[in-house]
């Protein structure tokens, strides 16, 4: 404290006195006052400056190292009477409460997230906060899940299906090796896309190039498509069901669109099912090892020997039917409970309660 003084005091000749100003008192605001010229040296705020009061700078203190200082340099000999400058401060300074009581550091708040993730917590709560999940226990919202769920194993079975069918050949003589036939086949199931090389027996020519026969991808397609668009339509009811629940019950268009899409999909799921069902038996048929013994000429030689091969697993194909034909059980059953919705449900029921009260009208 006594080195932070804002005034201090020389003595010189002739009774000279300079009067110097400490750092510490512009930066807190003050400014050192010489009053009457030998008089006190005091120091006062300056309006405006960082200082403020006298309770808080800390400075100009009445004692200390810088006070004593001070008197032993100005102070004249013994029995001198030559007046002598002092520093009276106006009020006593209170004890700092921080290292920089001028300058108090405000307490720093817990930094927030960015406006992204603000702005995306506010709609994820104003999307959720509408969810209405008790829809899901109802019959109409959970055979929708049971759909959505069906159609990703119709479509995902189907389309992710690869087989392998095979054979062996094996010529006569004793030079000639056995030759293995691996033919390698899947969706969309263009069969007579799909290559395999035959051997020939002769030793002087190059094996051919030979293709499987037929071609159904028409309904594999079909098939794998119904189910792409059962799944984003069954994601869409579900998000009207449970968010727009209020829209759902208050536009009567909705229910009766969304009855007729049900139909149609019914019908569909039984088109599509069937129409794989026969193409599939149709791509056993045409890869099973025997037809691909039948389809190359060298075996049908005398000293010829072919066997079959590896014999495709149709397993995950099988699978993929059984599923359509459960999606169309579901969508033909969700068809009452969505006509259930539909005005022409609401509109009948009056008329058979109606009915009813008369009926127990007469017997009375």
């Amino acid at each position: 404290m006594g080195t932070g003084m804002d005034g201090w005091m020389d003595g010189g000749m002739d009774g000279r006195t300079d009067v110097r100003r400490s750092r510490c008192v512009r930066g807190a605001g003050l400014v050192p006052l010489l009053s009457g010229g030998l008089g006190a040296v005091r120091c006062r705020p300056v309006l405006g400056g960082r200082g403020g009061g006298w309770g808080r700078s800390g400075l100009c203190p009445p004692g200390g190292a810088g006070a004593a200082a001070m008197a032993e340099s100005g102070a004249p000999a013994g029995g001198d009477k030559t007046p002598r400058l002092q520093v009276r401060p106006r009020r006593p300074p209170l004890p700092p409460a921080a290292p920089f009581p001028w300058c108090p550091l405000p307490p720093v708040p817990p930094s927030p997230g960015s406006p992204v993730d603000a702005a995306l917590s506010v709609l994820q709560d104003r999307v959720l906060a509408g969810m209405r999940w008790g829809r899901l226990q109802e019959p109409l919202g959970f055979v929708k899940v049971l759909e959505w769920l069906f159609a990703i194993f119709a479509f995902g079975a189907c389309g992710s299906f690869s087989g392998e069918s095979g054979a062996t050949v094996k010529c006569s003589g004793e030079s000639k090796e056995m030759s293995a036939i691996s033919v390698q086949f899947g969706y969309p199931f263009r069969l007579y896309q799909v290559p395999f090389e035959m051997p020939e027996c002769d030793g002087e020519s190059e094996p051919r190039t030979l293709h499987l026969v037929g071609d159904f991808s028409a309904p594999a397609e079909f098939f794998v498509t119904l189910g792409v668009f059962s799944f984003l339509y069954t994601m869409a009811a579900l998000v009207l069901y449970l968010r727009f629940h209020s829209l759902y019950a208050d536009i009567k268009k909705l229910p009766f669109t969304d009855f007729c899409v049900t139909v149609c999909f019914a019908f569909f799921w039984l088109v599509a099912a069937a129409a794989w069902g026969k193409g599939l038996s149709d791509v056993k048929a045409a890869t099973r090892p025997s037809s691909l013994i039948a389809a190359m000429s060298v075996c049908q030689g005398q000293d010829v020997v072919c066997n079959a091969g590896a014999t495709p697993a149709m397993g995950l194909a099988n699978i993929s039917v059984l599923f359509g034909f459960i999606n169309f059980l579901l969508w033909a059953g969700n068809c009452w409970f969505v006509f259930k919705e539909t005005t022409w449900h609401t509109q009948a029921e009056p008329h058979g309660d109606s009915a009813a009260e008369q009926g127990a009208i007469d017997k009375q």
